[in-house]
């Protein structure tokens, strides 16, 4: 199968934007169900799982049930060290590059470096960026790390652009679930254009005037995540976001 990486270059070779549902397994399976099935329907283009406090057990039954009801790629969105599942198609191995807590930054990344090299999973070297929201999220107060202001985009692109240099594969700016407003698009074009890389936004992504602005600015993947629980349509609003956003209208 080809790789995440890959995919993403695949689908802006056809001009496009891509789409992805974080599912946090923290949920009744029959949500779980419900939300896979709509996944199938719009033609996402990649499904995440993770949150910060899951358990092993719940990761690989959450699996099982999207792979039950949907045939897209399935990553696991880590927000521990053993957050590892060879159900999935991969695992995004995140480096909380805007956060000084080396447990965040290599720690956590050591210890399951070995299992992960033991693994069939496509591994995806990211760089993590946290973006104030408006509101403290899950991942800041676990990660005991201060997310970038909304408000500093200079900071966001230097930080993404070390990532880089680090040998970084792509970027996840994310404000966070339950985030009170999302990432301005003027910070997510400073640092496409400083990077030239794959760009994830995550994060207050709730209607469909608020994607189009980030997918102009230039992301190449969409992720939402909370608001999907909130409303049984969103999915498909940000669907047709996606099919209608082309080449010709990116800055």
């Amino acid at each position: 199968m080809t790789n995440f990486i890959q995919q993403i270059y695949e689908i802006k070779s056809k001009e496009k934007k891509a789409l992805a549902v974080l599912i946090d397994p923290d949920q009744p399976v029959e949500s779980v169900a419900k939300i896979a099935q709509q996944c199938e329907k719009q033609g996402v283009d990649f499904i995440f799982v993770g949150g910060s406090i899951v358990t092993v057990g719940l990761l690989s039954q959450t699996i099982s049930e999207i792979r039950q009801n949907c045939s897209c790629p399935v990553y696991i969105f880590p927000g521990n060290e053993f957050m590892i599942d060879d159900q999935a198609d991969g695992i995004l191995f995140l480096s909380l590059l805007s956060g000084r807590n080396p447990e965040y930054l290599i720690g956590k990344q050591v210890v399951s470096a070995p299992v992960l090299a033991a693994s069939n999973l496509d591994i995806v070297p990211t760089a993590y960026l946290l973006i104030d929201g408006g509101r403290e999220t899950s991942v800041s107060y676990i990660s005991n790390t201060k997310p970038i202001p909304s408000d500093k985009p200079d900071i966001a692109m230097a930080t993404a652009l070390a990532g880089k240099l680090l040998g970084m594969q792509c970027i996840y700016m994310d404000a966070g679930s339950g985030a009170l407003h999302a990432i301005p698009a003027k910070m997510v074009n400073k640092v496409k254009q400083q990077t030239k890389l794959p760009l994830i936004i995550g994060g207050g992504i709730r209607n469909t005037e608020t994607a189009r602005e980030l997918y102009k600015a230039g992301a190449d993947v969409l992720v939402i995540g909370n608001g999907v629980e909130q409303s049984d349509s969103l999915i498909a609003l940000i669907s047709e976001v996606r099919n209608t956003i082309g080449k010709k209208i990116e800055v």
